[in-house]
């Protein structure tokens, strides 16, 4: 069954490529310039042009054809590629009549075709080849009475029976028009069928529509068609006949130089249609798709596909290409021109890819550092494609500065490679302080400071290149040439990339210093103090050898707590307030802690087992003796694993 269904799906594509075809070349062919061509020629008699309004309306009638080809269901259009089928082998079949009898007239023998070698290898050619035919005819269109397709046979069996060969001509015309005739009555009778699917799908149409609404109905029309498969078979077809008919009619071998132009010139003639163009936008996400996979594959092997992220799809990079096509004109300039522009956006289109892949492997490389695998190969591997990271956007940058001349396009394609290759020097940087201080065996107390100020500074390099582009491109439009487009540019590159990122930036700096105040602000612990309470941090399970108090009663490390801080400002246990105090408040150093088996602070009560206590699940004998919870299930005795404090490092 898997295999018939796979044979469906590659006929549900497969069958429906020449209707896109049809529509590109209908697209190319303009059929009002043609008429005008001939009207200005001497050729202003021409017949053909007294043919002209037919012309156009015959040309309407192929694209409403197309698109009936494109949208028939696979059944009937199976059926239709059949009759095709059935047709073009009885064409066949009148053809090796036809040069039959030619060749009977040539040799001029009238005998008995047994008394002559050449007149009796031409009658056993020609009848086993009419034979096959019939056959063939038979078997497609499922039926036995092979008589229907057996018409072109009748040349043969005059020949056989002594006729003279010029009636063997006047039955060669019969048998051609029996055949035609026969065709005729088919479609004469079939003649209905169109109309009554076309009744039948608007049914079904209408009654989709009424029910589920116009999307559903565009979303089932995109699943059934299979379009990005189908634009994208198409396009590849498209290129290998460009690339075919380069090479059959050239001699001479092609140049590395001269490859990569023929390469760039062939794409470009390959996207001078809105259907061609279709065709190379899902063409390249699927390319980036399939990069982006095999990069998921090379860092975590087979498990890439268990939690597969549905936001590496490749359609970032498809509509990346397909938003600058539109917005560049490509597909109305000239091929040289239009191969200059698309080398251009595939650099934009390659600098998104290597961002996506970053995106993948930032968070793969970061949880490496901070697990206690050993694994040389998965560290390799997540080492090795970082180093890539690093080197390849810096070498794509010197490559465009080498051979094109700088502009705002070129500038973003520049920055955007240099933003890879900081933040790639960023993860590898962080990755290494956690193998240092995996090799250590002990916790660094500043980790989170070193962290934070080598993310600070690579974000902060990012800032002064967006802020760099952005000053360009003002420099740009001010003493250059001024475009609705560039300025629109350089508004949204201004807001996302230099007003967003100072906002983030700043509002991280803020955090951070409240953060560092009511950490100042809370009483430190003293050793009786840390010896009493005998119980281990809550938020990240480790002992405490020192510790700030807060304000409900509750001992943490100064470190962890700050890093909480970050996030709200709320106490980690019983989410009560935390405000700034002076360290001589309610839980100053000189008033005893709770004990470690003690509710906090002014709560007298403990909820029964199971209940929740100001949004912590707490478990215990309904006496009191209650532990919090952590979120992963686990008693806060409990000892967590180096991924999970360093991951909250991180955060």
């Amino acid at each position: 069954m898997a295999v018939k269904d796979r044979v469906e799906a590659v006929l549900n594509v497969g069958l429906r490529v020449p209707s896109i075809m049809l529509l590109d070349v209908l697209y190319r062919w303009d059929v009002s310039s043609f008429f005008q061509k001939i009207q200005r020629s001497s050729l202003s008699n021409n017949p053909l042009f007294q043919y002209k309004y037919l012309a156009l309306y015959l040309h309407y009638v192929g694209y409403i054809l197309s698109l009936v080809l494109l949208t028939l269901p696979r059944q009937h259009l199976v059926k239709l590629y059949l009759y095709v089928l059935t047709a073009l082998l009885l064409f066949a079949g009148h053809q090796v009549s036809r040069d039959y009898v030619r060749s009977e007239l040539e040799s001029g023998f009238e005998g008995p075709v047994y008394l002559e070698p050449l007149s009796m290898n031409r009658f056993t050619t020609a009848l086993i080849g009419q034979l096959v035919v019939c056959t063939l005819c038979s078997c497609v269109m499922q039926t036995k009475r092979i008589w229907l397709f057996s018409a072109h046979l009748l040349p043969l069996v005059a020949r056989l029976c002594l006729v003279p060969l010029e009636t063997i001509v006047f039955i060669n015309k019969f048998s051609m028009i029996f055949t035609g005739l026969e065709v005729m009555y088919f479609l004469a009778s079939n003649l209905l069928v169109p109309y009554n699917l076309a009744k039948t799908a608007y049914r079904e149409l209408a009654q989709v529509v009424e029910v589920y609404g116009l999307l559903a109905l565009g979303m089932s029309l995109w699943n059934q068609l299979v379009l990005p498969v189908l634009f994208m078979c198409f396009w590849l077809l498209l290129f290998a006949l460009q690339i075919y008919s380069y090479f059959s009619t050239r001699d001479q071998p092609t140049s590395r130089e001269r490859l990569l132009f023929l390469f760039l010139t062939s794409i470009a003639e390959c996207c001078s249609t809105p259907y061609s163009l279709l065709g190379l936008v899902f063409t390249v996400s699927f390319i980036a798709l399939g990069v982006l996979t095999l990069c998921k594959f090379y860092l975590q092997g087979y498990r890439a596909f268990m939690n597969d992220n549905t936001m590496h799809r490749g359609m970032t990079e498809g509509i990346t290409l397909l938003i600058l096509a539109v917005q560049t004109g490509l597909i109305e300039l000239q091929v040289i021109h239009r191969a200059f522009l698309l080398s251009i956006i595939l650099f934009i289109v390659v600098a998104s890819i290597l961002q996506s892949m970053l995106e993948i492997a930032d968070p793969i490389v970061l949880a490496l550092g901070a697990s206690r695998d050993k694994s040389l190969w998965k560290h390799f591997r997540a080492v090795s494609l970082c180093l890539f990271l690093l080197i390849f956007p810096a070498y794509m940058a010197y490559m465009i500065c080498q051979f094109f001349h700088m502009d705002f396009w070129l500038l973003i394609i520049i920055s955007s490679s240099i933003l890879t290759s900081l933040q790639v020097l960023g993860t590898l940087l962080i990755y290494v302080l956690f193998m240092v201080e995996e090799f250590r065996k002990a916790p660094v107390e500043n980790m989170d400071e070193v962290i934070y100020y080598v993310n600070g500074t690579y974000r902060l390099l990012e800032f002064l290149v967006a802020v760099c582009v952005v000053c360009y491109g003002v420099s740009e439009t001010v003493f250059g040439e001024w475009s609705v487009m560039g300025s629109t540019i350089i508004l949204v590159h201004s807001y996302y990339n230099v007003w967003l990122r100072a906002q983030l930036g700043w509002q991280s700096f803020l955090l951070r210093r409240d953060a560092v105040n009511k950490i100042k602000s809370l009483p430190t612990a003293s050793n009786a103090q840390l010896e009493q309470y005998n119980d281990i941090c809550a938020i990240c399970y480790q002992d405490m050898n020192s510790a700030v108090i807060t304000p409900c009663s509750h001992f943490f490390h100064a470190g962890c707590l700050k890093k909480w801080l970050y996030v709200q400002e709320t106490c980690p246990l019983c989410h009560s307030q935390l405000k700034s105090q002076s360290p001589t408040g309610p839980a100053g150093p000189n008033q005893d802690p709770p004990a470690a088996n003690q509710s906090p602070a002014g709560q007298d009560e403990a909820p029964a087992d199971g209940e929740e206590k100001d949004g912590a699940p707490v478990v215990g004998n309904g006496e009191g003796d209650g532990r919090t919870v952590t979120p992963a299930g686990e008693a806060s005795g409990v000892s967590p694993s180096p991924l999970q404090q360093k991951t909250f490092i991180i955060a």
